[in-house]
């Protein structure tokens, strides 16, 4: 799994010309997922965005945790995290899941999200045009891939 995580004041993602999923501070979470991902990679990741510490505390330190700040989570699917582009212009998604794994994976990781930092999370529409909105806070963007834990 790789995450592109943004520390933001809002974000929104608006399907179809319908504001479909919105929220203020927090951290918008684009989630790539390939096919050798597992639920301990979702245990992992999830425990790690609880926890990141990249919010101000009152001396201005990035100090504190979307879960201290009681700050929202929105997670948009994005297979484009797992381009290749060493050959030629056009990116192969080859390493994306399909579907039938990605959708299931996408789910338990909203789910486990939810469960572990105990706040709202709220979610794009898999597979769906997606125009996502953002103020992105700092700016303030981490990067995270289950397959470089170490």
């Amino acid at each position: 799994m790789r995450v592109v995580i943004q520390r933001v004041s809002q974000a929104s993602v608006t399907i179809e010309g319908q504001v479909h999923a919105a929220i203020g501070p927090g951290l918008l979470i684009l989630l790539g997922i390939e096919d050798t991902d597992t639920p301990e990679d979702i245990d992992w990741l999830c425990r790690k965005i609880a926890a990141l510490r990249i919010f101000n505390d009152e001396a201005g330190v990035m100090n504190l945790s979307v879960t201290d700040i009681g700050g929202e989570l929105l997670v948009v699917s994005q297979f484009t995290l797992h381009a290749s582009t060493k050959k030629g212009n056009r990116p192969s998604y080859i390493r994306a899941s399909k579907p039938d794994i990605a959708v299931p994976l996408y789910e338990a990781f909203v789910v486990a999200l939810r469960g572990i930092s105990g706040l709202p999370v709220r979610t794009g529409s898999f597979g769906a045009d997606m125009k996502v909105s953002l103020l992105n806070d700092g700016p303030v963007t981490i990067i995270m891939d289950t397959k470089m834990k170490e």
